[in-house]
């Protein structure tokens, strides 16, 4: 199993949610963070007053999947979170040693 952090910008959620729908992945989280990399913020003009924001708001989402369907799940992430320019976010996979479902003690790929 995986779990998939991908780190984009808000108004991408929805369309990188509804290419993961197409793929069958039945859940997800969705966190609103801020932060930089590359892109470094930018300045904005409030009240005649110029100020720099260093953390720009993104969109966390963490999907745990199956090895099987990782690379199209990554896949399908990349292309609808792509606008093509800087600050389009990051994508990082870790292996998931143990899921275990809560409410009726299914684990690993049966609590997907």
């Amino acid at each position: 199993m995986k779990l998939i952090t991908a780190i984009i910008k808000p108004f991408k959620a929805d369309d990188v949610r509804e290419a993961l729908s197409e793929l069958g992945v039945s859940g997800m989280t969705l966190t609103e963070v801020k932060g930089f990399g590359r892109q470094k913020g930018h300045t904005e003009l409030y009240r005649g007053a110029e100020y720099v924001i260093d953390f720009l708001p993104k969109v966390k989402l963490e999907i745990a999947v199956s090895d099987e369907l990782s690379d199209q799940v990554v896949e399908a992430i990349c292309k609808a979170a792509n606008s093509g320019q800087i600050g389009d976010g990051k994508i990082f996979v870790s292996n998931l040693e143990q899921t275990i479902r809560i409410r009726t003690g299914e684990t690993d790929n049966d609590a997907l």
